[in-house]
């Protein structure tokens, strides 16, 4: 005997939601790592002396 699958129709959005979950995570680490680099990068402002 053949066993019949059975599809059960989901709604689009639960499906897409382990796609947006993985999206918004990339974004965020690369956010970070950007945000690193710019701290990383950043030119402290000259001095001036005062007397």
């Amino acid at each position: 005997m053949a066993k019949e699958h059975q599809i059960i129709s989901r709604p689009w959005i639960l499906e897409a939601v382990p796609l947006f979950v993985v999206v918004l995570i990339t974004a965020h680490v690369l956010a970070l790592v950007y945000w690193i680099y710019r701290l990383a990068t950043e030119r402290p402002p000259p001095r001036r002396k005062a007397h």
